[in-house]
Parts: C-alpha cells; structure tokens; sequence
C-alpha cells in the first residue's frame, strides 16, 4: 500500500483572499496544537468519531476542517485500507499533518479548501467527518457545508460529526466554559459586521470568547441542517461529557 502523502491547493481565485481563523486562534501558537489537544484528552473524541463512522477498506473520507489532521489519522488508525482527505485553510497546519502522516507512514491527501465548497465531485464520498470545526461556522456556513456534504455523498453515504453540544439545548446562549481545540482564540462570534473566513468562520462583532468555550449550536441544529439538506435518519448518536462541557456526535445518511 502506497504511503504518499501531498498537500493539494484546490481554492478559486476568490477564495485565496478569504481570511481564516487559525485551529490556535494566532499562527504562531500552531506548534503548541497537538500538545495542548492532547492535554486536553481531544484524541479519545477523535477515535469514537471514526469508531462512529466505521469505514470500511477502500472507502472514501473526506475530513472538514481537519487542521492538523488528527481525526483524519484517527479514520486512518482505524481502517489502514481508508482512503483519507483532509480539507482545511490553513496551509501550515497542513504542512504538520503532512509531516505527522509521513512519519506515521499513513497515506493522505490534503488539501486547501473550505467546508462551504466541498472540492470533490458529485456523490465521489463515502462519508464525510468533521472533529471540533462546524462550531465555528455561521448559520450560512453551515447551511451550505450540509448542502455540499449531501452533494459530495454518494447515496448510502455517511456523515458523522462531533461538536460541542448546549448544556441545554432549549438555551443555546451559555457561553462559560473553556474551549474545546483552541484555548486562546482570542477572537469573537459575531452576525452582523464580521469577515467570513475559514471554514466559513466570523471574525468581527459579538459575544468575544477567548479562552472560553463558543457559543454552542448544539446538535439539534446540525440535526435540522442535515435534514434540511435531505439527508435521512439525522440524529445524535451519543453524547460525552468533557472537560469543556458536552460533546455530541451526530450522524446522518445520504438517501
């Protein structure tokens, strides 16, 4: 089995201007990511995740905001036989998870791109993943990330995500706690006066989170977002609670 791993640039003219919000919120913290992730115990999230997705030999995975490409080496832990992308922004971050792959002699394709426009051909995919990304993407965002995941799927295909998950789904607006992937954003969500960037993340006014957790969707919003999209059977499949507050893994099916 090969072990290649390359790093693809698969953005549009127009998307190599939009600016994108770090997995550590400021560049240079990128080399603490995996020493603060695993700290934080964020692999055992990473390994239900790709339990949760069971991916069989030979399938297709693409991972959505895979920044350092821990998940993406979690599917791959877990199916050798996988065949694995990882898609984010970030082009250092890419280069780390091209050096941790090639040192674990794991096959990958990376590439640069955004959640929001899925570079990938109609029903090419097996499943779809996505680890502690989707939190940070506005309501549109996440609006044509599901359109794009039901796009991108062949029929019978999966996506499994796991995500930060309201204490109370009834009221989204907890902002306590800390930060599940990225003590020290730094920087704050907002609606009406920030800049998309990233996986069609805000950058501008609101409710600043810093070393706090961000404001929670929850999982019955990325449960109605896939069901709007016309997947099927969408719905949260566990629930853990973390160090940060509840996590929630959500999975639904390509009809």
């Amino acid at each position: 089995m090969s072990t290649t791993v390359q790093i693809l640039d698969k953005r549009t003219p127009e998307e190599r201007e939009r600016e994108f919000l770090p997995g550590m919120g400021k560049p240079w913290l990128l080399p603490f990511y995996d020493l603060f992730a695993q700290g934080a115990g964020v692999r055992a999230l990473h390994e239900r995740a790709a339990a949760l997705a069971d991916v069989a030999p030979g399938e297709s995975v693409l991972d959505v905001g895979c920044g350092t490409a821990n998940l993406s080496l979690a599917v791959l832990r877990a199916q050798p036989a996988a065949r694995v992308t990882g898609l984010d922004p970030d082009a250092a971050a890419l280069r780390v998870a091209a050096r941790k792959a090639t040192r674990r002699r794991m096959p990958l394709t990376l590439v640069q791109g955004f959640a929001d426009r899925l570079p990938t051909g109609d029903g090419s995919l097996d499943h779809i993943v996505s680890a502690l990304a989707l939190h940070h993407v506005p309501e549109e965002g996440r609006l044509l990330f599901a359109r794009e995941a039901f796009r991108a799927l062949r029929p019978g295909g999966t996506v499994t995500i796991v995500d930060f998950g309201s204490s109370d789904d009834a009221d989204e607006d907890a902002d306590a706690g800390a930060h599940g992937h990225g003590a020290g954003h730094g920087h704050e969500h907002g609606r009406e006066h920030g800049h998309e960037h990233g996986h069609g993340r805000l950058r501008g006014h609101g409710k600043s989170h810093g070393h706090g957790k961000p404001r929670a969707h929850g999982p019955s919003d990325l449960v109605r977002l896939l069901t709007d999209a016309g997947f099927t059977g969408a719905r949260e499949v566990e629930r853990v609670e973390h160090r940060f507050g509840p996590m929630a893994f959500v999975q639904a099916t390509r009809a």
